[in-house]
């Protein structure tokens, strides 16, 4: 009976801290020796929305941080999007000393609906992003996406140049990973989980041939006993393919992208290997039951 309960609330619990009931993936970390702070406003925000948005990512004082805005031609520019695209997702950006890592927070979860901050770490890693201090914020309900290119702009405006296919190719990234998150149903976390080892595999193995990008893909997928359609397993081959071709060093990265690994399966080790918490989970259903069963004797 507890495995079958466990089996029939692991999607609801999963999305459960998908939706926000946990704190945001990452802590904010302190660093005496950052530089100034930056902010990107997405340019459809209200003057209120825009208020509220400097709450939310705790900024008391305009004149103390960089403020930039987004538009829908930043979106045209640096990862070739719809230029009429409402831009309503914003992210304040600190850059941390070398090492420091990439550390991501979704202030606002329940405004961030796609997007997970695993999911925006591992794009702006593939985009050359590295130690930094991002929170993401929205007043309304957005995908998050549109983040993205706020913080490209913020880093350009700051004149630290990242490469446009990199921009680009992080972008698809992360319409993969949300395409695979709603059409074959997986939990954004799995998702995240497996574009990362995906990657560490790429680091470690160094494919030279398609053929050695799909084999990693295969392997990757039976080991987290992920299914696809042949049409989204071609979508990752092919995602991955041109990640080779672009000469990433995920191996500079390694140590962020096992980072990412370790807050993915902190999310789902936690709560699952919660004995009591299956207790309970499993006494409520027994209870549930014997209701119904009263109920229609």
């Amino acid at each position: 009976m507890k495995r079958l309960i466990k089996q029939i609330l692991m999607l609801t619990v999963i999305l459960g801290l998908v939706l926000g009931i946990s704190q945001p993936a990452f802590a904010v970390q302190e660093d005496s020796a950052v530089s100034e702070t930056i902010v990107v406003y997405g340019d459809a925000l209200t003057a209120d929305q825009k208020e509220q948005t400097r709450r939310l990512l705790e900024v008391s004082d305009p004149d103390d941080v960089k403020e930039y805005t987004v538009t829908g031609e930043d979106i045209a520019n640096y990862i070739n999007g719809d230029p009429n695209s409402n831009m309503y997702s914003s992210a304040k950006i600190t850059r941390q000393k070398e090492g420091e890592g990439l550390t991501i927070n979704i202030v606002t979860p329940d405004n961030i609906t796609e997007v997970t901050s695993e999911m925006y770490a591992n794009a702006l890693l593939t985009a050359g992003v590295e130690d930094a201090t991002v929170d993401v914020a929205s007043p309304v309900k957005v995908t998050g996406s549109s983040a993205l290119s706020g913080i490209y702009k913020a880093y350009d405006e700051e004149g630290v140049e990242l490469d446009k296919e990199r921009m680009e190719l992080a972008n698809e990234e992360l319409d993969v990973a949300t395409e695979l998150s709603d059409k074959e149903g997986m939990d954004e976390n799995k998702v995240s989980e497996l574009l990362t080892e995906i990657k560490k595999e790429i680091a470690e193995q160094d494919p030279a041939t398609k053929e050695d990008v799909e084999r990693i893909v295969k392997e990757q997928l039976d080991k987290l006993e992920v299914s696809l359609s042949e049409e989204d397993r071609q979508l990752l081959i092919n995602l991955f393919e041109k990640m080779k071709d672009l000469n990433i060093d995920f191996d500079k990265v390694k140590d962020q992208l096992n980072d990412i690994a370790s807050k993915v399966q902190e999310k789902f080790g936690d709560i699952l290997e919660d004995e009591s918490f299956w207790e309970k989970v499993e006494d409520f259903f027994q209870r549930l039951i014997s209701f119904f069963k009263n109920l229609f004797n």
